[in-house]
């Protein structure tokens, strides 16, 4: 079988997968709740009065994230504050079994690999926010790389191609050797400013029709590969 799986893989080398919503999800989580709960408290012991409008257009690239530079607010600093907040928030939803797998995961990423294909993880987060919930459910074992937000380039992260180029060089593989998996406009966006294409997988029904394919469940990515190569022929 697995001989079988190899051979199909020679066109595409490698997938990209987005982390938070795409392989794992947090229960009940609120952005505006956990920004006036957790964040805030945290800006106002630091002298830090960002709204929460002005973090979420920074968070989604509206804004560039050095933007808190303006304030007078060292941005990389702002950013750490941020995701020291975020590590202490995950790591208590975890004590408290909100951080949850999607049930298909472990068995696609097991059958990619099986199939030969290299693969890593890219997130928004911080590099210690995203291995933790990776290692909290033993997926770091699947991935070659794993990158969270780079501190030297902190506007690099999604929709920016810089995380998602930095991954291309780590894994040795060009853009028409990949997919990117994820399932916000941010992946899609990345992945199409890398030259790659993006497969979205539908998890909470926020359709991005840019996307090249439209998965369901993320088992449905296999089938995507296999057509590929069907193409090819």
């Amino acid at each position: 079988m697995i001989s079988v799986l190899s051979e199909v893989c020679k066109l595409i080398k490698a997938l990209i997968f987005d982390v938070d919503e795409t392989l794992v999800y947090y229960e009940d989580y609120d952005a505006k709740e956990w920004f006036s709960k957790y964040l805030e408290p945290a800006f106002q012991q630091h002298g830090i009065n960002i709204d929460f409008e002005t973090y979420r257009k920074m968070v989604k690239g509206i804004l560039p994230r050095s933007y808190v530079e303006r304030f007078g607010i060292d941005h990389v600093e702002f950013w750490k504050l941020v995701d020291n907040v975020n590590l202490r928030y995950r790591k208590l939803l975890a004590k408290e079994g909100k951080i949850k797998i999607f049930p298909d995961v472990s068995q696609t990423l097991s059958e990619l690999r099986t199939m030969g294909l290299k693969l890593a993880a890219v997130s928004n987060a911080s590099q210690d926010c995203t291995e933790f919930v990776l290692e909290l459910f033993n997926l770091k074992k699947y991935f070659e790389v794993v990158f969270g937000k780079d501190y030297s380039y902190l506007d690099g992260v999604k929709p920016n191609p810089y995380l998602i180029q930095k991954t291309l060089k780590a894994l040795n593989v060009s853009p028409n050797e990949v997919l990117v998996v994820g399932d916000s406009d941010l992946d899609v966006k990345a992945a199409h400013r890398a030259g790659i294409k993006a497969v979205q997988v539908l998890r909470f029904d926020n359709f991005v029709k840019e996307a090249d394919y439209h998965v369901k469940a993320l088992t449905e990515i296999v089938d995507i590969v296999k057509k590929i190569k069907q193409a090819s022929i």
